[in-house]
């Protein structure tokens, strides 16, 4: 007869506190029940968890729906994004920085609301290195849209750099099929040729397509002054 001193508890909290009980009753260890005791896991990294930031940089000039896609897809990756409209120095503004910025906000808010659970996402304005821009708000990481393999080889080159100067990580983003040839070059060009604004709207917002129609009717910019002589030959 076993002393009731070493009857064995109906179950377990865990498999160590089993071993333990039956190292201190060797006797009574035909007693213990192996099944009752809850399934014993460990945690194998207590690292705290990281804010993850990353910049969508670009001239955005002017912002296009493969823009937005990229951006929509983005927001499911990271915990913030930047979207950082800077100046390309080797193209002229068709919009000033501020009002490629304004016409970016209403689109971005609209973003946020049909997916308020996905990232936050905020606009700023940057001059000189994306890398230094990264650096200074502590991205962990650079956000590139890729549209096809001409875009990737050229992007893998400036990530591997990026990676080397800045020690920052690019995330290349595949846009949608259909905006896999849309670029801000083409509805540029599309514009400076006389191009109506109706063959623009599958492929810019419309908020976008309509502050071209009222910039290709200042007769001072260079873009509107092109298209009329285009008209004209």
């Amino acid at each position: 007869m076993v002393h009731a001193a070493l009857t064995p508890p109906q179950s377990f909290t865990s498999a160590t506190a089993r071993t333990r009980w039956i190292s201190a009753h060797p006797r009574a260890t035909h007693l213990v029940k192996f099944s009752k005791f809850p399934p014993y896991t460990r945690v194998m990294s207590a690292a705290p968890s990281r804010h993850h930031l990353a910049i969508y940089p670009g001239s955005f000039d002017p912002v296009t729906l493969g823009h937005l896609d990229v951006l929509a897809r983005a927001r499911r990756l990271f915990d913030e994004v930047i979207v950082a409209v800077g100046r390309n120095p080797d193209k002229p503004d068709f919009f000033p920085v501020e009002e490629r910025v304004a016409l970016l906000e209403p689109l971005i808010a609209e973003l946020v609301r049909a997916e308020p659970n996905a990232a936050r996402v905020r606009v700023a304005t940057y001059s000189g290195l994306t890398v230094d821009f990264a650096r200074s708000v502590g991205a962990s990481g650079i956000i590139r849209g890729i549209r096809n393999v001409t875009d990737l080889a050229s992007e893998c080159q400036l990530a591997i750099t990026n990676r080397q100067v800045a020690g920052i990580e690019t995330v290349f983003v595949v846009t949608g099929e259909s905006f896999a040839f849309l670029s801000s070059s083409l509805i540029r060009q599309i514009a400076a040729f006389g191009g109506s604004m109706d063959k623009l709207r599958p492929f810019v917002p419309p908020n976008v397509a309509h502050a071209i129609g009222e910039l290709m009717k200042d007769p001072n910019h260079s873009l509107a002054r092109l298209a009329l002589e285009s008209q004209a030959d």
